[in-house]
């Protein structure tokens, strides 16, 4: 599977990086809208193929397959291009803005027999299916904490005066797209939608979130999200339930899963994979679903990254968070 990628930042590194692992994925070209910063980057990860022209890119024999970390607001339109030049496409996460954005694309990819994957690394991961295959053992779940925060070096930028683009409503950025999307992500793929969600943010002048908290309430219990990208956490998440609670650490990559029992105060390390880059498995995992023609595992993760993106949505609504390109 030969494919390109769109964005130099280091996620596109991170992707590269754990696509080496796979016998499957091949960076075969690369685009920047400046060619020298397109060479410069082609350079670092030794690949002959440069485009400055999207369009040239999409339309490559080169490539099956395009991976995406442009900023937020352009995957679409990035997406898109490719889709229709009949191209597998693997976006970063936050997916679109919205779900218009999200229907059109996949609408698009259909059309034209392709696959269209959102790059939600975690879910993807063992350690994950560590946690799914146990929650039954906590019984009734009663309770939930789930986060991420991380305080964001762009954020000493910002506050000098400039605009990163993670922290303006112009490329559609903030905390809950940007880190809340993990954590939310877990909930929905062990929980499914919850029955209400409420979004308490912290509004910064951009008019986008530095942080905030997301509760969402299912019909026997509620699961709080903490996301910030302006302080930092320590903390674990956990998933309480009335026979034992399921402790892992941050929720982007899932480090630590254990379970303790409450009758018999017994602690248990789960079964768990450490890996530097757990990019790896979501890279597998497309890999496999592309080869197969896995229809109904796509199907799921279609399902999931529509659903994490519907709440994203509903609670930039309820706060009057709006991105630029929905003015």
């Amino acid at each position: 599977m030969r494919f390109g990628t769109i964005g130099t930042g280091w996620i596109t590194d991170a992707f590269i990086d754990a696509s080496k692992s796979s016998e499957n994925f091949r960076h075969n070209a690369v685009y920047s809208r400046t060619s020298e910063k397109a060479n410069m980057f082609a350079d670092k990860h030794n690949v002959k193929n440069v485009f400055t022209d999207i369009e040239q890119m999409a339309k490559s024999r080169e490539l099956d397959c395009v991976y995406i970390a442009s900023p937020n607001s352009m995957h679409i339109e990035h997406a898109i291009t490719v889709l229709k030049q009949k191209k597998h496409v693997v976006c970063e996460k936050p997916i679109f803005s919205n779900t218009e954005e999200w229907k059109k694309a996949h609408q698009i990819a259909e059309e034209n027999n392709v696959y269209l994957f959102e790059a939600m690394r975690n879910i993807h991961s063992p350690n994950f299916k560590s946690l799914k295959d146990n929650v039954d053992k906590i019984g009734n779940v009663r309770s939930m904490s789930l986060h991420l925060i991380q305080y964001s070096s762009r954020y000493d930028k910002y506050l000098q005066g400039e605009n990163p683009n993670i922290f303006t409503a112009e490329f559609s950025g903030g905390a809950l797209v940007d880190l809340g999307v993990y954590p939310l992500s877990v909930a929905i793929a062990l929980f499914g939608q919850p029955e209400n969600i409420s979004y308490f943010p912290v509004k910064l002048k951009s008019g986008v979130d530095g942080n905030g908290t997301l509760v969402l309430t299912y019909s026997d219990f509620t699961c709080t999200i903490l996301c910030s990208k302006i302080s930092n956490s320590f903390n674990s998440c956990e998933i309480q339930g009335e026979q034992g609670t399921l402790i892992f650490d941050d929720a982007g990559e899932i480090n630590n899963p254990r379970l303790f029992k409450t009758p018999s105060k017994e602690r248990v390390t789960l079964n768990s994979v450490n890996q530097d880059n757990n990019m790896v498995f979501e890279i597998d995992h497309f890999a496999r679903i592309i080869e197969t023609g896995n229809d109904k595992a796509y199907k799921e993760l279609k399902e999931l990254s529509f659903n994490v993106l519907s709440v994203t949505e509903e609670a930039r609504i309820q706060t009057g968070i709006v991105f630029a390109s929905e003015k």
